[in-house]
């Protein structure tokens, strides 16, 4: 596929942390002699043979990588078309992928003198991945979570409590994901000197959306190796879910040169991508705007504001999306399609009672698009799904959505 900005792909962002039109850097006087020490450290961390090796050593005997790359049989017989392996990243140390960003950025801080770690958490398992890797290293960690998520994630608001952090409810808006990023930005412009914001996703001002998605490569990249070796080829689809997008991206980065390989990413639909907003769609249902530090597809009014959105998923509750998945959707390099509540609720019971696996809610969106799909593909059609998180957070919201009493035996 041509591309007249870049000779390749997985060469962007440029030096001003574009991807195209989106990305960029919208950001406070403040805050903007962070961004730049932050950038100026990981630029010398790149090329720094100590600094992969701490985290390859991290990576294995810590996190547990790399994760299988498994051949998902049952799913496989039971739709009757592709053959499907799923990136089994939700067997992570924390059960899912957010620890492999956390740890690149938590040894970046650590190598700037920071001692106070914040986080924003949705989901509540980036929440959980920066706790964990503070404990280890013995650093201050304060997690904003918005309220409504502090309710539906309550097990790992337990966990965080547990490993030592402090987590701070966020009432503003719709007290969710949005709003605990909000809080955040402004606890960074706050206490600037001690404090590093650990990003969750592949969002915010540059170099945050390539930093992140550089740590969650690890994912294409095992896949890559392990699809070689288990297949002999590259896959011909990848399909994964998209919030902000860090596991997504993680997944397509190395194969964005590869014409060959379908990249797919699929969204929070919510009730469905309408007029009313009550989806998280924001490439299939919204447009271009500035939200959290860099240009990106956005959900808002014809004014500008931004809008809440809807989805049971409380990690895809957002309502952006990282810009290199929207410049990626306007050049053509990635499909996106959006996924509804319901239809995620049946792919969450799917893989349950087909491969004993409980996924996340965020990952059983991206199942529910590879069941609408694989059935319809050749048989020697591979399609690798990420999963990206497990779904133990999720039971209890799985139960009221299905209206089941957990009491009951």
């Amino acid at each position: 596929m041509a591309n007249d900005m870049y000779n390749s792909f997985m060469n962007a962002p440029d030096e001003k942390g574009r991807f195209g039109d989106f990305g960029g850097r919208f950001v406070s006087e403040t805050l903007m002699p962070l961004i730049l020490d932050l950038e100026a450290e990981y630029e010398k961390a790149k090329t720094d043979e100590t600094f992969w090796a701490e985290m390859d050593h991290l990576w294995k005997h810590y996190v547990g990588r790399p994760s299988p790359l498994y051949y998902a049989d049952r799913v496989t017989a039971e739709l009757g078309g592709a053959k499907i392996y799923y990136k089994r990243d939700e067997l992570n140390h924390t059960g899912a992928h957010k620890i492999n960003n956390v740890l690149g950025q938590i040894l970046l801080a650590r190598r700037m003198g920071k001692t106070r770690i914040i986080a924003e958490t949705g989901a509540g398992q980036h929440g959980v991945a920066t706790a964990t890797v503070c404990a280890k290293f013995g650093l201050e960690c304060i997690v904003y979570m918005g309220a409504h998520d502090v309710e539906r994630q309550a097990p790992n608001v337990f966990r965080m409590k547990l490993l030592g952090a402090k987590v701070v409810p966020v009432t503003s808006g719709r007290g969710t994901l949005k709003d605990a990023m909000n809080d955040a930005l402004r606890d960074w412009v706050t206490y600037v000197d001690e404090t590093f914001y650990c990003i969750g996703t592949a969002a915010g001002p540059h170099p945050y959306p390539a930093m992140v998605r550089d740590f969650q490569s690890i994912i294409g990249k095992e896949t890559k190796q392990q699809m070689m070796e288990q297949e002999g080829r590259l896959p011909d689809s990848l399909i994964a879910c998209i919030g902000g997008g860090s596991n997504a991206i993680g997944l397509f980065h190395p194969f964005l040169d590869d014409d060959s390989v379908r990249i797919i990413g699929v969204e929070a639909g919510g009730k469905g991508v309408n007029d009313d907003m009550e989806h998280c769609a924001s490439l299939t249902g919204g447009r271009p705007g500035v939200l959290h530090g860099n240009r990106t597809y956005l959900l808002q009014d014809d004014d500008g504001q931004i809008l809440e959105g809807h989805s049971i998923s409380a990690g895809l509750d957002y309502p952006g999306i990282g810009p290199e998945h929207s410049w990626l959707h306007e050049i053509g390099r990635a499909e996106y399609v959006s996924v509804t509540d319901t239809e995620a609720l049946d792919a969450f019971q799917f893989s349950c009672r087909t491969e004993g696996i409980i996924p996340a809610l965020e990952p059983s969106h991206a199942l529910a698009h590879v069941r609408k799909i694989a059935g319809d593909l050749p048989k020697d059609h591979i399609m690798v799904m990420n999963m990206c998180g497990r779904g133990d957070k999720d039971i209890f919201t799985v139960a009221r959505a299905l209206g089941w009493d957990m009491d009951e035996e």
